[in-house]
């Protein structure tokens, strides 16, 4: 007699995919998530700015109830250690290669703060510091986050003289990991070092974020316009450019052959 219907047949094996969250336990051995502790010490926030209204425009005359919007805009505060997991490991190897860097004693250090948050662990570099930090993250074999994957920028215009964030998403291939590191420069002196001599992926990336928000990467090969054309005034995702109301910028416009446009090199 064979056995119930919940026992597999004689001669087979139950397959692994048939379990309940078998492949997502699969995925997860792969590629782990960034784990806390069970009660890990939140971040306090910064009030940064208190925008109301829709899109923070004000003096409509909007019944609609919109206006009435109110809304903080919030950046964490530096997380206090233990930041758990991983994360302590990578941020105890990145002080300690660091440690050497500082030219002038009682500089202030290339990690401005750490943030944990969402299960995500973000460095603030000083922008003077920036090439010497992704170097040793790249390099070093504790850390080896081997490609930068992505940059970004954001623009926060009431937060007086730390105006432009520029934000890269660096993957570690050989300890399976993921971290933020976020540079901020003012306004006034929107100018962040290149990392492509580092990492070339940040090329594009690094032209993107100058087109739309106007920080400008020094030591970059060819920092022109990616999206919008070469004499397009302003930065179009910067908080303070015009909504609405552009005109017509392409009328009689002509686009010449591809032989005779500007050369990358």
């Amino acid at each position: 007699m064979t056995g119930s219907p919940s026992e597999p047949e004689v001669g087979t094996t139950p397959h692994d995919d048939d379990q309940p969250g078998a492949l997502e336990g699969r995925a997860q051995e792969r590629w782990p998530e960034n784990t806390l502790p069970a009660s890990p010490q939140s971040s306090a926030l910064e009030v940064v700015e208190v925008r109301e209204g829709m899109f923070g425009v004000r003096g409509t005359g909007d019944t609609s109830g919109y206006g009435l919007l109110s809304r903080p805009v919030v950046m964490p505060s530096p997380t206090p250690r233990p930041y758990g997991g991983w994360f302590d490991e990578v941020a105890d190897r990145l002080e300690a290669v660091l440690s050497g860097t500082l030219d002038t004693p009682g500089e202030q250090g290339p990690v401005e703060k750490v943030v944990v948050d969402r299960g995500e662990i973000t460095f603030f570099v000083r922008r003077q510091h920036l090439l010497a930090v992704v170097r040793q993250l790249r390099d070093d074999a504790g850390l080896r986050f081997e490609l930068c994957s992505g940059v970004s920028g954001v623009h926060y215009p009431a937060e007086d003289g730390r105006e432009l964030h520029a934000v890269y998403h660096l993957l570690s291939m050989t300890h399976t990991r993921r971290i933020r590191l976020e540079v901020i420069a003012p306004d006034s002196d929107p100018h962040i070092p290149s990392i492509v001599s580092v990492y070339p992926t940040a090329d594009w990336h690094e032209r993107e974020t100058y087109d739309f928000f106007g920080l400008i990467f020094d030591g970059h090969p060819a920092l022109t316009r990616i999206e919008m054309p070469d004499d397009w005034p302003g930065h179009p995702q910067r908080k303070d450019y015009p909504l609405g109301g552009i005109p017509v910028e392409y009328k009689g416009a002509t686009i010449p052959s591809p032989d005779l446009r500007r050369s990358y090199t």
